[in-house]
């Protein structure tokens, strides 16, 4: 063999290692488990549904960037699990994740999920990135608490502020579903209204279960109330509505960020004219990253985004993003570059934490049905 045709020997030689440990690379990338937990069963299933696919489509896009850390090519995986919006399911759903070793947890969606899950979460060192609005979630100093949205303080603050010293409506009453959730934003929409001059002339209560509020707004219509503000999921406020309209219960319905959903409108419909809602950050429309968000989710999914998978999207990316910079998926070493996180994101020009996990500029957007959909009547701090 001549001296020529050696190296050219030796060189296909080496390309063929240098492929075949190429591919060998590519096939031991690590798998690396996110956790997600909401309910994807029951009257909130759209909801958790809406939220994984924002998780989803994060994991994919990151994915594509053919991720290296510590040193190895790693590949992250979805561990979705049905918490039900119950309490009880949720704690269970918790401790299962921690056991089957995720990374992270994007989720849970209710307060009353998040918030008894976040012990379990924190005791293991995984921090949890949900969209509990309850003030109460961050509250308990958990270093591993992270929230996605705005909570229920400054959304029950910003809109009974609005609704007295804009809308001038003076007279309220207040009903909630006793969940962590309803009954946070209607306490904190309560001292709002008092704190702008509203009276609160009547205040009732019910479940998150129920399907019959004929009796509470029997009661309601005889207070007088100028409006009625309902804390809980747009399963309850959709028959609610419709039921405060057949009994010609005068007033407008007020309800938090769950109430402004497609759903509702489709529940209640012509029923919902003229409701108000409040929800966390800017409208879609006018999010930094909403339109190609807006693109790519129809593209993937083959359906409108609902409410709540851009939140998801962040959180998720903020998680991924903090592991990359930390080069470790170690929850114990990439948790301090979290918690440092500045970041633009879809929702906002600047995601950023708080000491205590909460959204340093969540933002707050008023709404109206107007013609059969939401219209945006405001915007406060946003960034």
């Amino acid at each position: 063999m001549s001296m020529g045709t050696k190296q050219i020997a030796l060189a296909a030689t080496a390309a063929a290692l240098g492929l075949s440990g190429a591919t060998a690379l590519a096939q031991q990338a690590q798998d690396v488990k996110i956790g997600f937990a909401a309910p994807l069963t029951g009257g909130q299933a759209h909801y958790g549904a809406d939220f994984r696919s924002g998780v989803t489509l994060a994991i994919e896009d990151f994915n594509a960037t053919k991720p290296v850390i510590g040193g190895k090519p790693v590949h992250f995986v979805l561990d979705a699990a049905d918490d039900q919006a119950d309490p009880r399911t949720g704690t269970t759903v918790a401790q299962k994740l921690v056991d089957d070793g995720v990374a992270a947890v994007i989720g849970h969606f209710n307060s009353g999920t998040s918030i008894p899950a976040a012990p379990i979460y924190a005791k293991a060192g995984i921090p949890e990135l949900a969209t509990a609005t309850a003030p109460a979630y961050t509250a308990q100093g958990l270093a591993t608490t992270f929230r996605l949205v705005t909570s229920d303080s400054q959304q029950g603050g910003v809109l009974g502020e609005y609704v007295v010293k804009d809308l001038k409506f003076r007279r309220f009453a207040i009903v909630d579903d006793r969940t962590a959730y309803g009954q946070g934003v209607a306490e904190e929409f309560a001292k709002a209204v008092k704190a702008a001059g509203g009276t609160i002339v009547a205040q009732e209560f019910t479940n998150d279960k129920a399907v019959d509020f004929r009796a509470i707004l029997t009661h309601i219509k005889q207070s007088d109330a100028d409006a009625i503000f309902y804390g809980g999921a747009d399963t309850q406020a959709a028959p609610f509505l419709k039921q405060m309209r057949t009994l010609a219960v005068k007033g407008t319905l007020i309800g938090p960020d769950m109430i402004h959903s497609d759903e509702l409108l489709k529940i209640a419909g012509p029923a919902a004219e003229g409701a108000l809602a409040s929800s966390g950050g800017s409208p879609l429309d006018k999010m930094p990253g909403g339109k190609s968000y807006v693109e790519r989710y129809k593209k993937r999914f083959g359906n409108e985004v609902e409410l709540y998978s851009p939140y998801a999207y962040d959180g998720t990316m903020a998680v991924l993003n903090a592991m990359k910079k930390a080069d470790s998926v170690d929850p114990h070493k990439y948790l301090p570059v979290l918690k440092a996180t500045q970041m633009k994101g879809v929702t906002t020009n600047e995601l950023a934490y708080d000491d205590r996990g909460d959204l340093k500029y969540g933002g707050v957007t008023v709404y109206k049905v107007t013609n059969g959909k939401w219209a945006a009547l405001q915007t406060v701090g946003t960034k």
